[in-house]
């Protein structure tokens, strides 16, 4: 039997510098977990989570947030200029 020589060879490594995009912060709120807070509040004095003394404090937080939201809701909408029909 013949003894093979094999040899090896490692392809170079190549860097490939490409742009990754930077990973979002698990601990940052979205405008929809803002949302979903406002539902679960809700749901939750509906259905007597909440002490008659806390009830003040949970409906300050709740209306301050909606407050919020309606005002983030009123800014993504774009303003449409009056048209034609509009001034008749």
């Amino acid at each position: 039997m013949a003894k093979e020589d094999t040899k090896k060879t490692e392809a170079p490594e190549t860097a490939t510098a490409q742009p990754t995009a930077p990973a979002p912060d698990p601990m940052a709120l979205s405008i929809g977990d803002l949302k979903n807070l406002s539902t679960v509040l809700d749901v939750a004095s509906t259905r007597g989570a909440f002490r008659a003394g806390e009830m003040a404090n949970v409906g300050f937080l709740y209306n301050k947030l909606q407050t919020f939201l309606a005002k983030l809701d009123a800014q993504a909408k774009p303003v449409e200029a009056p048209t034609a029909e509009a001034k008749k």
